[in-house]
């Protein structure tokens, strides 16, 4: 017989189904994904290859085996005959006993080494060579023996919304939406609570899961962040909810949390940093603000370029609030050339909430090409 692949149709020869075949655990068992998205592992040789997509029609074998639990569901009567014991007539005497039928219970294989949780959040574009406009799919893949109960959620602000809950069985892969790439966005901050647990097993309890996950949305629009995964045919972003038994750390970083650092390092015993704000001169002295990452904090190890320029930008609006009632003051904001991301992010924040002001460059003798000068107005 042909050797079976990943992609092939299948048909089950002892039960009615098939479905897709989505890999294998070890030699003898194949992973058939069914026509729910689930996948089911049933042993090699239970299965077999078709052409057409309809796995629902019933074998010889299925046939035999549905006969056979029929069968042995239904209650019997086992006929016993007893010898006369003191009966007028002296003839035998049918004896009839109700037997229960005996209920199997079907258990899933478990897979070696399942028995420690390793749970995973996946984005999958749709279309890999359209990454800058395909829709997304998001999965949560279950590599554990275990089932899990499980919500997914998305925030804005302080307000959560669910987006996904359910159930999800050991070993598989759970579709939890499909959304486009405007709706990018909305995903940025995500959450995954899980309760995981053996159903109709003996198992090791594990405690529950909540990881709150900062999505970074640049990676969406480059090529190489997708990844070709044990998972999924096509490349996948993969991000660790559970990783051998321990929840992935937060990665987010709020802003309270960045300001209870700032406070903690401002006691510490180490040089102080040359001040942000910078006074010179004049009844309406020019004001400098240095918005270098390396002038505003101590140390950024673990913060992503994103949560950088964040927050450059939040210092830049602490500063517009302060002055933008005191008309005729300049501000020279320093943030150097670069690649002109910071200056654009500037400019950009200028248009939208403070039309009215006047914004320049700075003077190129004394700043170079790296500063704007703000006007309030």
């Amino acid at each position: 017989m042909e050797s079976m692949k990943i992609g092939d149709k299948v048909r089950f020869l002892s039960e009615v189904g098939g479905g897709v075949v989505t890999g294998f655990r070890g030699k003898d068992i194949v992973l058939v994904e069914d026509a729910d998205g689930f996948d089911i592992p049933m042993p090699v040789r239970e299965c077999v290859v078709i052409e057409t997509d309809d796995y629902n029609i019933p074998t010889s074998a299925s046939k035999a085996a549905k006969k056979r639990a029929e069968e042995q569901s239904a209650a019997r009567t086992i006929v016993a005959t007893s010898k006369p014991a003191s009966s007028a007539s002296g003839s035998g005497q049918r004896v009839e006993r109700p037997v229960e039928p005996r209920i199997s219970v079907y258990r899933q294989p478990e897979m070696k080494g399942g028995d420690v949780l390793n749970v995973y959040l996946a984005f999958v574009p749709e279309d890999i060579k359209a990454v800058s406009t395909t829709p997304f799919e998001a999965y949560l893949v279950n590599d554990s023996n275990y089932c899990m109960y499980y919500t997914y959620l998305s925030a804005e602000g302080k307000s959560w919304t669910v987006r996904s809950h359910g159930l999800i069985e050991p070993n598989t892969k759970l579709l939890l939406e499909e959304f486009e790439k405007s709706e990018l966005n909305d995903r940025e901050r995500a959450a995954v609570q899980l309760v995981a647990f053996k159903d109709n097993r003996s198992f090791a309890m594990k405690p529950a899961v909540n990881v709150e996950i900062r999505i970074d949305t640049v990676k969406f629009y480059k090529l190489h962040t997708f990844r070709h995964t044990d998972f999924f045919d096509t490349p996948a972003l993969m991000y660790d909810v559970v990783k051998n038994d321990a929840p992935a750390k937060q990665v987010y970083v709020s802003a309270e949390d960045l300001q209870d650092a700032l406070m903690q390092k401002k006691t510490a015993d180490v040089p102080s940093k040359p001040q942000t704000i910078v006074k010179r001169g004049g009844k309406n002295e020019i004001i400098e603000v240095d918005l270098h990452i390396g002038e505003l904090l101590d140390d950024t190890r673990g913060m992503s370029n994103s949560e950088i320029l964040n927050y450059q930008l939040d210092k830049f609006r602490e500063v517009m609030e302060q002055y933008k009632n005191k008309r005729e003051q300049r501000i020279v904001f320093i943030h150097g050339k670069g690649d002109g991301v910071l200056r654009k992010a500037l400019l950009d924040e200028m248009k939208r909430k403070y039309t009215a002001c006047k914004t320049q460059d700075a003077s190129f003798q004394e700043y170079g090409f790296g500063a704007t000068m703000v006007t309030i107005k």
